[in-house]
């Protein structure tokens, strides 16, 4: 439960969440204030209780103090230097310290800012004490002794030397670079760095408001709390208009879908355990003008997945941020995650920049986007499909586009990522961890090992009223035994309208004696959901299988799943769904004709008898 000491809520303003401006700024000093409690004897860290990070306890002390920082930051500025609570102050402190000698092993020193595969975790860390410093110069930095500023610019300047992951960390340095400019220290290395960076996100730019999180295709809420959030904050510091607002845009006009009636961000990809952090693009399309939402919307967004993590569970009994979803869940962790790691959540008071007389604050809630009608939106893109059911709450994402494979590795089994290789994902399930049954999950069965999927290759993405499709096509990969069977191929492809998912997969090139399996959603006894899975084609068995691991939304899950023999070349054909609806129709009675052969598959609909054909060569999809 919420452990925060919260203002009473105001229903007239926010029907909805009942949260307003004031609930934001008193969470913002709640969580600053139970992190405190941890600081180091001077300040320069907060070394918050829990098992260490693979980067070591000194690394995870900076974690916690940049990334609360970036919370004390937003909440000071946000009140033009108002800071009740004295929060610079104790910052200010900490820089001297940190600063003095970095390096060294005490109770204070900093860490150096090195590559990023030998001591890279501080370059993650120097991108919000930069932005921290940039959002509060007049009342921080401008304040320190100049020796003090001249060695936290020196500590900085690391990160425009080392070498960042190939990934979003490029805009680390880029901060970085940008504050130094802000107080005149820029030169030719910040310029750099700057450009570097930028020249990087054009390369990664997708289209339709996408960023890939790297030359690969992973794409998850790095968008937001990243790709976006830097570029887009730095241009609106700087007083600029740039290209990168007007893709925010366009990114938001998908992603606001991507929020669940109950609060809940999509449950999908990596560093979930940042939670609310998921609401920082829409906080900052507020701020900046860079969005096609009504403000009510915006902070309907904003103020609901706050509430959806405070509500359940997301503060242990010391009032910090836990490792975890609701709750503690390893899970959902990555190797890289360390007790302050969760602050990355932070970026979403990025919404306090927007004052108190702001539309953001100002203006009636009003409801989600996934709360109103249901809608089917392709993005060809990313190669997603949205699905939202308005009489639920409940947002499904289907997967035929991202993953976690850069493009110079192979692909390995070993190296399976329930957050990127399922099928589908939500914002009322997780998938299942690794050792249980997958959900979401069509696999090819040889000798009694299952496939996994890896690299997604996209077919295309697109709608209609009232429908959509995506499709891709991978190579199963196994372990343990031979990663991979010669010329063996798996193209699948997912049609939504309403709340019914048809899943179609075409196997070419299965050994003798193979077997094929897909499963559905997984859900726990106690969350009143209905997850179905019929077969209508080419499935010969059906039964529902145990995952003991659970996920992150509950610590059981019954997974329903249909099995087949497979040899050489086949199509499967099924309907899926996941709803909370209490008595949904049955899905037997959905599709009332069901033509298959080697190359095309139609379905009609029973209830407007349209047609839906899907070609495999060429990959075409049709609905009328």
């Amino acid at each position: 439960m919420n452990t925060l000491a919260l203002p009473a809520e105001d229903r007239d303003r926010s029907p909805h969440t009942g949260y307003t401006r004031g609930h934001w700024e008193a969470a913002a000093d709640g969580l600053l204030a139970a992190a405190w409690r941890w600081a180091s004897p001077h300040g320069a860290r907060l070394d918050l209780p829990g098992r260490p990070s693979r980067s070591g306890v000194r690394s995870d002390g900076l974690e916690g103090f940049a990334r609360t920082l970036l919370a004390a930051a937003f909440r000071v500025a946000g009140a033009d230097g108002a800071d009740p609570h004295g929060w610079l102050g104790r910052y200010a402190d900490g820089l001297a310290e940190g600063t003095r000698t970095p390096g060294a092993d005490d109770a204070e020193s900093w860490p150096l800012i090195l590559d990023h595969h030998v001591q890279g975790q501080p370059m993650v860390e120097s991108a919000s004490i930069a932005l921290g410093l940039r959002l509060s110069r007049r009342w921080l930095w401008d304040h320190l002794d100049p020796a003090v500023q001249d060695r936290v610019a020196g500590w900085l300047r690391g990160a425009l030397r080392a070498v960042p992951a190939p990934n979003n960390w490029y805009l680390f340095p880029y901060t970085v670079a940008g504050f130094l400019e802000s107080v005149g220290r820029g030169d030719a290395e910040t310029s750099r760095a700057r450009q570097r960076a930028l020249d990087l996100l054009e390369t990664w730019y997708r289209g339709q408001g996408w960023y890939a999180d790297g030359d690969g295709r992973a794409f998850d809420h790095y968008n937001g709390w990243a790709l976006h959030l830097y570029p887009v904050l730095d241009a609106h510091l700087r007083g600029e208009s740039t290209v990168h607002g007007d893709r925010l845009s366009e990114h938001l006009a998908s992603f606001s879908l991507l929020f669940g009636g109950d609060g809940a961000p999509i449950h999908q990809g990596r560093s979930l355990t940042y939670r609310f952090a998921a609401g920082a693009a829409v906080a900052l399309g507020a701020v900046t003008g860079h969005t096609p939402l009504a403000p009510g919307v915006s902070r309907r967004l904003l103020s609901g997945c706050l509430r959806y993590f405070l509500d359940r569970g997301a503060l242990d009994a010391n009032g910090l941020l836990s490792l975890g979803w609701h709750g503690p869940h390893e899970p959902t962790l990555q190797h890289y995650s360390g007790p302050a790691s969760p602050y990355w959540a932070s970026k979403a008071f990025v919404c306090l920049l927007a004052p108190a007389d702001h539309p953001l604050w100002t203006d009636t809630e009003l409801a989600a986007p996934s709360e109103g009608p249901d809608r089917v939106v392709g993005l060809a893109a990313p190669g997603l499909l949205v699905q939202t059911t308005g009489a639920d709450g409940i947002v499904r994402l289907h997967n035929h586009g991202s993953d976690h494979v850069r493009p110079h590795e192979g692909e390995s089994a070993e190296d399976d990522d329930p957050h990127y290789g399922r099928l589908a994902y939500s914002t009322r399930t997780g998938p299942t961890s690794v050792g249980n049954p997958a959900d979401n999950h069509f696999a090819v069965v040889v000798g009694d090992v299952r496939s996994v999927r890896r690299r997604i290759h996209p077919l295309g993405a697109g709608h209609g009223a009232g429908w959509g499709w995506a499709a891709s096509w991978h190579r199963p990969v196994f372990r343990p035994g031979p990663p991979m069977v010669p010329g063996l191929r798996v193209e699948s492809a997912v049609v939504a309208r309403g709340r019914c998912e048809l899943r179609v997969h075409r196997v070419v090139g299965a050994p003798e004696g193979a077997r094929v399996e897909l499963t559905g959603w997984a859900v726990g006894d106690e969350e009143q959901l209905v997850s179905a899975l019929h077969p209508l084609h080419g499935w010969t068995g059906q039964d529902v299988v145990r995952a003991p691991g659970g996920t992150a939304f509950t610590p059981w899950a019954r997974v329903p799943r249909l099995t087949a023999a497979a040899s050489g070349s086949a199509v499967y054909v099924a309907l899926a769904a996941l709803t909370a609806e209490p008595e949904p129709p049955a899905l037997d009675a959905v599709v009332t004709e069901v033509t298959v052969d080697a190359e095309h598959v139609a379905v009609r609909w029973a209830a407007d008898g349209a047609l839906t054909r899907i070609a495999f060569t060429p990959f075409v999809v049709t609905h009328s």
